[in-house]
């Protein structure tokens, strides 16, 4: 049965359920409320993380929007909704419902531009932490957490001479302008690139033209120019 009554003077009424939201008394007269229906009820926001505390031995739940809550179960205590977690985004105060934020979150928030970096600060002597857009970020630690950004600034080896990048990825045609600066297109001129120690996604192995690859720090290009006449 959705509906819980009960008699009353021999008619059936409903029986309301008696729910707790932080202290709060709220009314339901259904056996089941959803997530989604119960932070509508609490006046709480959707995306935030609403939890189900239990009586002892058992751990508070969490609960989302889709799922349903029996409120006959024994041993329900009370719902609430974490306190709001802190954090810095180059010194700009933000406020998060959920205990996890996502790298791209962080960019998003911060307009922060896709060639730089987001790391999160760690006391010293502990290094800061890169923070890739995939990657998730537990707030609750203890702390507030604080990002900032910084310019991604690499030195890649081409032809044997260090140079300074700044984008996590380059183009075929821009090892060429960095191994030949008066570099002009002259179809004549044939171009071989090969390159070793790049990242994960691509170690090593040749461009042609419309190639793009991921470098990192000391990644080691070898461009060499033959004429085609």
């Amino acid at each position: 049965m959705d509906k819980v009554t009960s008699q009353i003077n021999g008619q059936n009424s409903p029986n309301e359920l008696q729910l707790t939201f932080e202290s709060k008394k709220f009314a339901w007269t259904h056996q089941y409320i959803s997530g989604k229906e119960a932070k509508h009820l609490f006046q709480v926001q959707l995306d935030s993380d609403l939890y189900l505390s239990i009586a002892a031995p058992w751990k508070d739940e969490l609960i989302n929007n889709d799922e349903k809550v029996d409120l006959a179960r024994p041993g329900i205590e009370q719902f609430f909704v974490k306190k709001k977690l802190g954090y810095t985004i180059n010194s700009k105060e933000f406020e998060s419902n959920k205990q996890y934020i996502k790298g791209s979150t962080l960019r998003h928030e911060g307009a922060i531009p896709v060639a730089d970096e987001i790391y999160l600060v760690n006391p010293k002597p502990w290094d800061d932490e890169l923070i890739e857009d995939h990657e998730w970020v537990d707030l609750a630690r203890p702390g507030k957490e604080h990002f900032v950004s910084k310019k991604l600034e690499i030195c890649i080896i081409v032809n044997g001479r260090e140079k300074e990048w700044h984008e996590k990825t380059i183009s075929y045609i821009e090892v060429i302008k960095l191994a030949f600066p008066n570099y002009d297109g002259n179809a004549n001129i044939l171009y071989t690139v090969t390159y070793s120690g790049g990242p994960k996604q691509n170690p090593e192995g040749t461009m042609t033209i419309g190639d793009s690859i991921y470098v990192k720090n000391k990644t080691v290009f070898n461009v060499t120019a033959t004429n085609r006449s």
